[in-house]
């Protein structure tokens, strides 16, 4: 009887053991799915109601919290006859588990959250995408409002439009991503934060093996000048910049001044600087692509849908094969049924909206999906929100 105990408790562990880990694997594995289809059809949704001249809005979740519970139980039932040795028992074993998860979801209204909508990008998430190797030519089609085309002296001299509408400067503006596209296939363009050393301060006496440290844990370094004496300096990382050569070969009087024209610029501006002599030189750029906001990447989709169409730019004549350049940054078709391949779609006012069935249009969705997380998605700071139980 002892051993037969044993055994009913060792099938309890077991059977525990096999119905916990699977039903928790499988919730947080649900539960991350479910959260990042919504986030993807709320992008679509969104781009439906401003291709109905609808003013979009977010619904961020914001915390899930579940209680998962695992419940085991046993039984023996026995029966008692008269002659010997003929007992009997009956095993009951069974386990069960349950969750109760609770959603915490974020309106994301207000004038904190309308600013991330509706403020332009600023260029450092422009520099990450292009770091995480986004294709340049993409994430300047769906970013960029436009060319503010400079004179050498930093002036302005005119502005070129990234819309279908204004078809010429549009045609222009594609002539010139697709210039940049190259380049970057052939490894011929740089894009990163301008560089420098800037003097703190001058005149100093040598430093003693302390001040090197202190200097050193600060970010900070020492130079000995002509005149023997020393300076304290720092390494500046300045604006982002395009080029297509190399800002570590100038000097860096030269950094400095492009920095400084890249200062003068708002904090959504990014310089480009394609200078003659240098690979695609013949194709002279200089001046800075202006960054729209979340607001006005997902209007110009809904625009492209059928409103402003885009349309087919081929390279310019000193460009070299620009790569994919198709005719939109992003498809995006509206069905009356659900697409038969697995791209994101979300039902709107009784219209599918789904993304283009190519390589290019996945990536660009999901280049949208991520300026999405870097934009909205943050509500840590958020006090009240709607908390629904399960």
């Amino acid at each position: 009887m002892r051993r037969f105990r044993l055994a009913v408790l060792m099938s309890v562990l077991v059977l525990a053991a096999c119905v916990g880990p699977p039903s928790l694997r499988q919730s947080v594995l649900g539960y991350d799915d479910t959260i990042s289809r919504i986030e993807r059809e709320l992008l679509l949704v969104n781009i439906g109601r401003m291709h109905r001249q609808l003013p979009p809005h977010f619904t961020v979740t914001s915390a899930i919290a579940a209680t998962f519970d695992y419940r085991t139980n046993a039984g023996i039932a026995g029966t008692v006859a008269e002659a010997v040795g003929t007992n009997s028992y009956t095993l009951n074993l069974g386990a069960s588990a349950a969750e109760n998860p609770t959603f915490s979801i974020v309106p994301v209204q207000g004038e904190e959250f309308t600013r991330r909508i509706l403020s332009p990008m600023e260029e450092s998430k422009f520099a990450f995408l292009i770091f995480q190797g986004a294709p340049i030519d993409m994430v300047l089609r769906l970013m960029a409002d436009g060319i503010e085309e400079q004179n050498p002296d930093g002036t302005f001299r005119r502005f070129v439009l990234n819309r279908p509408a204004a078809a010429d400067e549009y045609a222009d503006f594609r002539r010139r991503v697709a210039h940049l596209a190259w380049l970057n296939a052939e490894r011929k363009l740089f894009v990163g934060p301008l560089s420098y050393s800037e003097t703190v301060q001058r005149g100093l006496p040598a430093p003693s093996p302390g001040d090197l440290m202190a200097a050193l844990d600060k970010g900070f370094a020492w130079r000995r000048d002509a005149d023997g004496t020393y300076a304290l300096t720092r390494t500046v990382s300045g604006r982002v910049a395009i080029t297509n050569y190399d800002p570590r070969t100038l000097d860096e009087a030269a950094i400095r001044a492009l920095n400084g024209r890249a200062v003068a610029n708002p904090g959504n501006f990014v310089l480009v600087d394609i200078r003659p002599g240098q690979p695609g030189g013949d194709l002279l750029l200089f001046g800075a692509f202006k960054l729209r906001s979340l607001n006005a990447i997902l209007g110009f989709v809904a625009e492209g849908i059928d409103t402003a169409p885009e349309f087919e730019v081929a390279p310019d004549a000193k460009t070299g094969a620009a790569g994919a350049n198709p005719p939109r940054a992003l498809a995006v078709s509206v069905l009356d049924a659900s697409p038969a391949s697995d791209v994101p779609f979300a039902t709107f006012e009784g219209r599918v909206y789904a993304v283009g069935d190519t390589a290019w249009d996945r990536q660009a969705f999901t280049l949208i999906y991520q300026l999405f997380q870097m934009t909205v998605t943050d509500v840590s700071a958020v006090g009240l929100p709607v908390t629904i139980s399960k």
